[in-house]
């Protein structure tokens, strides 16, 4: 194999990340704001949220499993087809079935090929690159995922805003048709294992191998995937359902400009995943897991300022700076934990293992959001006019884990 980072494979990946991400993006920005728009509600909002994400957590592990006995490849294309299929699907029937039953499923649907997708694409890196470059190739992921989810939300807002829901359906439909086209054209090692009994009993037994790896063998991962589990739940979920609906429903903005701001809000989300995954790449040599609890306090200090800012200022603008510029640096420190925390995963997990290991700790770390978001959502309805008491509530949780984090990450 080559030893430089960009082969013509592993740039065909980045790409047809780029184009299939952005429709991702697009997509799961606009129909979820569209319901928030709808009906007003953060109860709802965040119960269908959550139920969005229960799929992603259960296919993830399959995900895993999958692309350790399949061509990484044509499981990258099939998704990307499927997705493309789904979208359209919707299209179809928006207009003659109830609009939160509809925008549930398919949401439902799209996270839980999303789970199944990613690691695929995340087990195509040690195929695709040396060892020493791990840390700037899951860099390279990070800031292509984190650029397409910051075009994706802004150009989905300006387009929703002007012209509704439709054209940015249209637009996700072309980006992960185009995506699968090109994926076909990537060549992706392939050693097919050898499978002895029912596919049940394969399943299992990849899994519980997984769990042992994890558990027993680098007990490490499965500490530090607790601690993620634990952010999500309280630091995650509260952005995901706080931000729309602190931006849409709470400050005092004009609808059509409010739900633009929040797109502008999750492409800021973007730009810090940008940030954080450029200085992964630069800081590659640099970056030592033993510091990576340090990355934790600093996102979790962030929600002070913004539950301040929501008790103190009078200024709807200044608030909503405020909670932006907050959830950049969130997003920034949390992508280098993350590419930390993957590069260290595939460094240490055996190759036959590393699509397994990755999807279960992907599982591992998603499977407090749902729990989170419908949390969120009805603590912010249930003290409405107290949003502020709500953030500082995530801030305190989240900065007392984040400190356990550190002291954990401190003794490797």
């Amino acid at each position: 194999m080559e030893h430089k980072l960009f082969t013509k494979d592993f740039t065909l990946v980045v790409i047809g990340q780029i184009i299939s991400l952005f429709g991702n993006a697009a997509i799961r920005f606009a129909l979820p704001l569209y319901l928030l728009n709808q009906t007003g509600s953060s109860a709802l909002y965040g119960t269908v949220m959550a139920l969005s994400f229960i799929p992603a957590v259960l296919l993830s592990p399959a995900g895993g499993l999958i692309a350790d006995r399949v061509n990484k490849r044509n499981i990258m294309v099939i998704l990307d087809f499927s997705t493309a299929g789904v979208i359209v699907l919707f299209m179809l029937l928006m207009n003659r079935v109830s609009l939160v039953l509809l925008l549930t499923v398919t949401l439902m649907i799209l996270y839980g090929i999303a789970g199944a997708y990613q690691p695929a694409v995340q087990a195509s890196v040690p195929a695709l690159v040396r060892q020493d470059k791990f840390m700037s190739a899951n860099a390279v992921i990070n800031v292509i995922s984190s650029f397409a989810s910051l075009l994706g939300p802004v150009l989905g807002g300006i387009l929703y805003s002007a012209y509704g829901l439709v054209p940015v359906l249209a637009v996700s439909i072309v980006s992960f048709g185009v995506s699968a086209v090109m994926e076909m054209f990537i060549n992706i090692p392939f050693r097919k294992q050898k499978t002895e009994g029912s596919i049940v009993r394969v399943v299992l037994g990849d899994l519980r191998e997984s769990i042992h790896f994890i558990c027993r063998e680098k007990p490490v991962i499965g500490q530090g995937l607790l601690v993620v589990c634990a952010i999500n739940l309280f630091l995650s979920a509260m952005i995901v359902v706080g931000l729309p609906y602190l931006i849409t429903e709470v400050l005092p903005f004009e609808p059509a400009f409010a739900n633009r701001l929040y797109g502008y809000a999750q492409g800021a989300l973007a730009a810090g995943g940008i940030a954080g995954g450029i200085g992964a790449g630069v800081w590659a040599d640099r970056l030592r897991i033993n510091s990576a609890g340090n990355l934790l306090m600093m996102g979790a200090a962030c929600a002070f300022p913004m539950g301040f800012a929501l008790l103190w200022l009078d200024s709807g603008m200044a608030v909503y700076l405020t909670i932006t510029i907050c959830c950049f640096v969130v997003m920034s420190v949390s992508t280098i934990f993350t590419v930390q925390m993957m590069s260290f995963m595939q460094a240490e997990t055996p190759t036959n293992l590393v699509g397994k290991v990755i999807a279960v700790a992907m599982t591992g770390s998603m499977c407090a959001q749902p729990f989170g978001n419908a949390m969120y959502g009805f603590m912010f309805e249930a003290l409405a006019g107290y949003e502020a008491a709500v953030v500082l509530f995530a801030g305190v949780v989240s900065l007392a884990i984040a400190a356990v984090a550190r002291r954990l990450f401190r003794r490797l």
